[in-house]
């Protein structure tokens, strides 16, 4: 009488793990179409492999995504890349890219996430695309809003009841099944 939490924490944990495999599946397939199906010769589906791995996802969905992407199962694929700008609660600017193969079905349910934000700001140029930052645990004792504005950061005062706040809307987006990647200039 008393496991039956477990069994709903091990689902919740399996959905999870099933959106993340799909969001990997879904880059490896566009990896696929936009390049050579090979790994070795288009790196952007490398590294899509690599996360695929690191998801767990089985060596067979991997190429069979590969196989979708490129073309030889004779499905179509249609997925587009979809970008969102806004500000969360309490301004805090978010560009929110989306992979999608229904953009009219896609972007009313983010407009329905960003109820609590503003969409449709434009806060592209606060922002440099320079590339992937893999961040760690940081050590103790390091002051991190010291290290933040020694980093370049502007501003890193958000309260921590309005970064909760700003943190859970964040979350409600990547729960969705079509987000791809957030880029926040939250620190």
């Amino acid at each position: 009488m008393g496991r039956q939490w477990l069994q709903k924490k091990r689902e919740i944990n399996g959905a999870k793990r099933g959106k993340l495999a799909t969001k990997v599946v879904r880059e490896i397939t566009v990896a696929a179409k936009t390049g050579s199906p090979d790994p070795a010769m288009n790196t952007r589906l490398a590294l899509a492999v690599e996360a695929a791995h690191k998801q767990s996802v089985s060596n067979e969905t991997i190429t069979r995504a590969i196989k979708r992407g490129a073309g030889l199962t004779g499905e179509k694929v249609d997925l587009e890349l979809v970008t969102f700008e806004g500000f969360t609660p309490h301004q805090v600017p978010v560009i929110v890219e989306c992979m999608t193969d229904n953009r009219n079905r896609t972007a009313p349910e983010i407009r329905v996430l960003f109820r609590d934000g503003q969409l449709g700001a434009k806060v592209g140029f606060l922002f440099d695309h320079v590339g992937i930052v893999e961040a760690t645990r940081a050590p103790a004792g390091l002051d991190l809003e010291s290290a933040a504005i020694e980093a370049g950061a502007q501003d890193v005062d958000l309260p921590p009841e309005q970064r909760a706040l700003v943190e859970s809307f964040l979350e409600a987006l990547d729960d969705h099944d079509d987000v791809h990647r957030i880029y926040t200039a939250l620190s």
